[in-house]
């Protein structure tokens, strides 16, 4: 349990974790150097510490500790998730109009025999890589990127994949000279009029329109710990509050985290993560991911295309129904 706390970067609410793990790592090296049977004892009730510590930490988790946990620089990427759905995956590139732009992957995959087109943004892991795909945030091209791909999966009847991981469309000069907006409506009217299955996922942090870009679905999925809001905490805690002390005051406010949006019919699964996160188990999460998304897909290839298209208008009519008091 430890080892693999080291392995990955702390955060803030995760200290306590990093306390205990220092210690039996002491008391392992203690353990070797004296051969001490008396310590052995103690090793095992500090790893039953360890590991009750861990799993009511986890349980109990501030919306700012879910938000942490979906920017984690170590949580896996799209790139991440295509490469063990399919080792194989086919990368489609451009927007045939000018540009191809990294932060906007693309794919045709084979998911235990389900073939599907799929789409997600890219941050990067480096500093080069993130500068690379601009920190995962499209440009005008990276959404026409993916409305090229849209339509190509409505031309030969393949299931839509999104996975969304951004925290919002550039928001740059260039960006909008390229009419950033533009792209991103002309892509929420496409994908609401798609007669194929259309399966959104929100692995890590879902913001604004720039992940409503590419969002609009007949079944939306959050990983456990992803978040999915209208703005950034800090963004919401700037105009309300007119503080960046107030972050955690806005993602209380916000309901931005997985459970909190299904509990509002936004969300039909909520799918989990590997104790800790997941950056502490990529395959295990990838496998996770990949049996939800084949069991939607499944389930939305008995509606006719026609319905297919209904079903996804009517769960956006649906959000945000209220009923007004006498």
């Amino acid at each position: 349990m430890a080892t693999q706390e080291k392995k990955s970067l702390p955060l803030e609410f995760e200290q306590p974790l990093v306390l205990l793990a220092q210690q039996i790592e002491a008391l392992e090296k203690q353990l070797q150097e004296t051969h001490n049977p008396e310590l052995d004892e103690d090793l095992k009730r500090l790893h039953e510490q360890y590991g009750n510590l861990k799993r009511s930490l986890y349980s109990n988790l501030r919306p700012i500790d879910h938000l942490a946990l979906a920017r984690h620089p170590q949580r896996p990427y799209t790139r991440d998730y295509f490469e063990r759905f399919d080792p194989n995956w086919l990368e489609l590139h451009g927007d045939r109009k000018g540009a191809d732009d990294p932060a906007m992957v693309c794919g045709l995959l084979n998911i235990n025999g389900v073939k599907i087109l799929a789409i997600g943004t890219q941050k990067g892991r480096s500093l080069r890589d993130k500068q690379h795909c601009n920190f995962g945030m499209p440009q005008p091209e990276g959404y026409r990127k993916a409305l090229r791909f849209f339509q190509h999966a409505e031309k030969f009847a393949l299931p839509v994949v999104t996975l969304i991981d951004t925290p919002g469309a550039y928001p740059g000069m260039a960006a909008e000279e390229h009419n950033q907006a533009e792209a991103i409506a002309v892509n929420l009217r496409e994908l609401s009029g798609l007669t194929v299955p259309v399966i959104a996922i929100v692995t890590g942090e879902g913001g604004s329109g720039g992940a409503l870009g590419i969002g609009v679905a007949n079944r939306i999925l959050m990983l456990e710990h992803s978040v999915y809001s209208v703005i950034s905490p800090e963004g919401c805690a700037s105009i309300l509050w007119r503080s960046a002390d107030k972050v955690a005051e806005a993602c209380n406010a916000m309901k931005m985290t997985a459970k909190e949006i299904q509990a509002l019919g936004i969300v039909d699964e909520v799918v989990e993560e590997p104790l800790g996160g997941a950056h502490h188990d990529y395959d295990l999460v990838a496998k996770n991911l990949g049996k939800a998304l084949v069991k939607h897909i499944k389930e939305l290839s008995k509606l006719s295309r026609a319905d297919l298209r209904k079903d996804r208008q009517n769960k956006f009519r649906k959000i945000g129904a209220f009923v007004e008091a006498k």
